[in-house]
């Protein structure tokens, strides 16, 4: 029996001898062609650098788990095989070395593995009591107990690499949404070409209509850009040579040539990668837990096993050593938060940082900034004061039929709400829009103009503010002017309107136990206090700096309690840093998504409540888990000593509860999905 131990162990010593002569060879050659081709490769990479290097990185990602999948699949099948001629080989002598053969191979893996933590970890871990319970199986002779144990190994790892695949195909498949194409000037001319290959300082062009695809500052041309998604302001803003403009913006109207100064696809690529480290490399609480309380039983269990060996012999010894919990807790618990991530990312959900779905479940207070996260993109029409004998229809229809055909958020309120107050638009005979400014228009002989302060005085309109214009602008309203030939009629207040699902995501929250809910806004009082009062708010603050927002989170930390930050502009950027969770929305500023540990990727806050519904059946999940992985080690210690089991009985009992596990992972996510499909 002795041999058949001295054969494994000589193969796996030789099969390392001749990986480490051929690496040696593989380093020797290359150095010798990097050296031939450095300065081509140089002089290449100074033109590629910034494209080229990202999208290997992503492929790298991408094929990297492939072939991992693929060698774990590659072993599982043979381990099958394995265990077919060991237990064939109880009948048929002449398998034996066929079946030895098999199970050698098999064992490769964890014998390397194992030699990790010994030499370079110098630690004895539950891999190492792995290989000695596989080791004593085949010194006893037991050929079929050592095949399933490396197949359950091995079963283990392609489950989980399987999983961790699927979850770093749904995050790329999340960030590859974004355009793919963009105009860029070369030699006079406009071309099209994939974003992929823009470099810096390559000139893109951008119309009316379009998304700004990168950050730049504007070389040529003038353009209103709708920046709310960036900076929570339903004001286009007006730009021009030398300005800076920024991804994921819109050019209300005009037309600009943008100088790169950062590539999308850099950009993109890297969060890609920095997202796949975060989520799919992680250790979850229970997990980092249960892999210490397992680390330090295996000493114990070997002490355990050595003072067994008199009483019990090799096969009961062995059957002790093998009651280490290490291995299954190391599979089942980040397979059951993977399980969840994959969930949340059906519905939309983008979970950045792995620890951060765990952690949820132990958030007792949210803070939410206002404009654009509790707030809509979209503004509404608030109060219409009107001037020099019109009514407010008639300003209200002027309005809307002048900025009718255009596509910015205020235009879109003022048409929407001449649509709720059923007024027929007039025909325009002729318009001129001075972008960035307002609109003139011809309707029944009269000039219309439509547009800021700004604008009303370059075109030589007299503006009065009034009292109640000045309260409007203190509360931080925008303010629309129209005149009528050469006086003003009106000022339109277009105020930001409260996300449809707000109120029910609120009660939806108070019933998941969160005890304080608040508004940290950069706002003044009077806007702050009503929508905080109109939601049932516990709290609110407003006139807050971005930096003061990030010291009402440090206080309430300092007060024992767990935050969530849910933000979207880039003056959250610091308190979303501070909190224990951060969660954003798409569509908001980069920093803050960059920041976020969790993306609502539909834009809005209706997913909410799923998502601590996920974290709260994540946590009870691991737990049942850890629970599982603990129950089989007693009966096995308790079963050699009272029942003198052997190591078949010791692995079959480990790898049922493993299988309990995988069903109680796979159940539980299952569950929660089928119970949101019937909510809906």
């Amino acid at each position: 029996m002795l041999l058949e131990v001295g054969f494994v162990v000589g193969v796996y010593i030789g099969v390392r001898r001749f990986e480490h002569c051929r690496k040696n060879a593989n380093s020797m050659g290359s150095q010798s062609i990097a050296q031939a081709s450095r300065r081509k490769a140089v002089a290449k990479e100074s033109r590629t650098s910034r494209t080229v290097k990202p999208l290997k990185k992503l492929e790298g990602f991408q094929q990297g788990a492939g072939v991992n999948e693929t060698k774990h699949k590659h072993y599982l099948k043979l381990s099958t095989v394995a265990m077919g001629l060991a237990a064939i080989r109880q009948v048929n002598t002449p398998l034996y070395f066929l079946s030895l053969g098999a199970i050698t191979y098999i064992t490769l893996p964890i014998l390397k593995q194992s030699e990790k933590s010994l030499i370079k970890e110098r630690r004895i871990d539950g891999y190492v009591l792995d290989l000695i319970v596989i080791i004593m199986a085949l010194g006893t002779g037991q050929h079929f107990a050592a095949a399933v144990g490396a197949w359950f190994y091995h079963l283990g790892k392609t489950l989980l690499q399987k999983t961790q695949k699927h979850s770093e195909q749904m995050l790329v498949n999340v960030f590859d949404q974004q355009p793919h194409f963009v105009w860029i000037l070369k030699d006079e001319v406009e071309i099209e070409m994939p974003l992929a290959e823009v470099h810096i300082n390559d000139i893109v062009v951008v119309n009316t209509a379009e998304v700004i695809p990168i950050d730049g500052i504007i070389n040529k041309g003038i353009a209103t850009i709708d920046q709310h998604a960036l900076t929570g302001e339903f004001q286009p803003a007006e730009k021009g040579v030398g300005d800076h403009v920024f991804a994921s913006t819109i050019v209300i109207a005009g037309k600009i040539y943008v100088r790169v100064e950062k590539a999308g696809s850099d950009t993109t690529i890297s969060k890609i990668g920095n997202i796949l480290s975060r989520s799919a490399n992680f250790k979850t609480r229970v997990q980092s837990r249960g892999e210490e309380l397992a680390d330090k039983a295996v000493m114990p269990l070997l002490f355990m096993g050595i003072l067994a060996l008199p009483i019990l012999g090799p096969v009961g010894a062995t059957a002790v050593i093998n009651s280490s919990f290490g291995g299954r807790i190391r599979v089942l618990a980040p397979l059951g938060t993977l399980n969840h991530i994959n969930l949340a990312s059906h519905k939309g959900i983008l979970i950045k940082d792995g620890r951060a779905i765990e952690f949820l479940s132990k958030v007792d207070t949210i803070l939410f900034d206002k404009t654009g996260t509790l707030t809509s993109a979209q503004p509404e029409v608030g109060q219409i004061i009107t001037c020099n004998g019109y009514q407010e229809d008639e300003i209200l229809r002027y309005a809307a039929t002048a900025e009718r055909k255009l596509a910015h958020p205020i235009a879109k309120a003022i048409v929407n709400k001449a649509k709720e107050s059923n007024l027929n638009l007039l025909n325009i005979d002729d318009s001129k829009y001075q972008i960035g400014y307002g609109i003139k228009v011809n309707l029944d002989n009269k000039i219309i103009r439509v547009g800021s302060i700004r604008f009303m005085a370059m075109e030589g309109i007299a503006i009065e503010r009034t009292e109640a214009m000045e309260n409007f602008h203190a509360e931080g309203h925008s303010l629309v002017m129209v005149a009528v030939n050469h006086q003003l009629g009106g000022v339109i207040k277009i105020q930001a309107s409260v996300r449809s699902e707000v109120k029910n995501i609120i009660n939806g929250l108070r019933q998941r136990g969160i005890k304080q809910l608040a508004i940290v806004s950069g706002d003044h009082k009077q806007p702050t206090q009503s929508l905080a009062e109109s939601l049932g708010m516990d709290s609110y603050f407003y006139d807050i700096l971005p930096e003061d927002k990030a010291n009402i989170v440090e206080q309430l930390q300092k007060e024992g309690k767990s935050v969530c930050f849910v933000g979207d502009g880039i003056n959250d950027a610091i308190a979303m840093k501070k909190a224990n969770i951060s969660i954003s929305l798409a569509g908001a500023s980069s920093i803050a998504t960059d920041i976020a540990q969790v993306i609502l990727m539909d834009g809005s806050l209706s997913n909410l409540c799923y998502l601590f519904d996920i974290s709260k059946n994540l946590d009870s999940n691991l737990h049942n888990s850890f629970n599982i992985t603990l129950l089989p080690g007693v009966i096995n210690i308790a079963s050699a000593f009272l029942l003198h089991s052997g190591i078949t009985t010791s692995i079959i009992i480990n790898n049922v509860a493993f299988l309990v596990g995988m069903v109680n992972v796979m159940r539980s996510s299952k569950q929660l999905k089928d119970e949101n499909s019937e909510a809906r």
